[in-house]
């Protein structure tokens, strides 16, 4: 009884199909942590600073161009925090450099800095 040359190869090639398969699934399920992971990171208030005020502010909150903010929640309650992060002040702070929910974790922040 002769036996098919071909079998060892459609074995072959059923194993492989079904690896490539599971490592799609596998990198689809890696993808979506780590759009979570960012999205996340982008809610970080830290994040959210260092990409939008810190040329301004400086790294550590200490003040550049513009002014300190280590102590701001000491001087200013979250709804002046955000009035000024929306609306902007003085012609040195523009209005809208951060929006949204970020605008509002900023404020928030920045209320805490006492």
């Amino acid at each position: 009884m002769k036996r098919n040359p071909l079998i060892p190869f459609a074995f072959t090639a059923v194993i492989g199909i079904i690896l490539i398969i599971g490592i799609s699934f596998w990198g689809i399920h890696k993808q979506d942590e780590a759009k979570k992971a960012k999205e996340q990171a982008a809610l970080n208030p830290d994040a959210i600073f260092k990409k939008n005020c810190a040329s301004c502010h400086g790294e550590k909150l200490e003040g550049k161009v513009g002014p300190n903010l280590q102590k701001a929640g000491a001087k200013l309650s979250k709804a002046d925090i955000s009035n000024i992060i929306k609306n902007g002040k003085g012609g040195k702070m523009p209005a809208g450099v951060v929006k949204g929910e970020e605008a509002q974790i900023i404020a928030k922040w920045l209320s805490e800095k006492k």
